[in-house]
């Protein structure tokens, strides 16, 4: 007796298909509606949502680590001409007192 082969073909869908369905979302038309017209279950909607919702938080969050290193960078570098600038001063004055 041999087993019988009951598995179902999983369809894989490309990115842009995906942002297609969830752009079709965000423009309101429901769920239910974008699954049934497209033949796809509702369940791997949400599922493509949920995916999407924490790769923005991510690209976000990673952003925001961007802004933070460049912001500690740019006050180091306003600190160092802050000091250039007084020890240029400093050396202003001296010349001039000489002459």
């Amino acid at each position: 007796m041999q087993p019988k082969n009951n598995s179902v073909k999983r369809r894989k869908y490309d990115a842009s298909f995906k942002a297609d369905v969830l752009k079709m979302i965000t423009n309101g038309q429901s769920v239910t509606y974008v699954a049934q017209a497209l033949g796809i279950s509702e369940a791997l909607i949400y599922k493509w949502k949920q995916r999407n919702t924490r790769e923005e938080k991510n690209h976000v969050s990673s952003q925001t680590s961007d802004v933070l290193f460049e912001n500690k960078r740019l006050l180091q570098r306003i600190s160092q001409l802050e000091t250039e600038r007084e020890i240029l001063k400093k050396a202003l004055s001296i010349i001039s007192r000489q002459t």
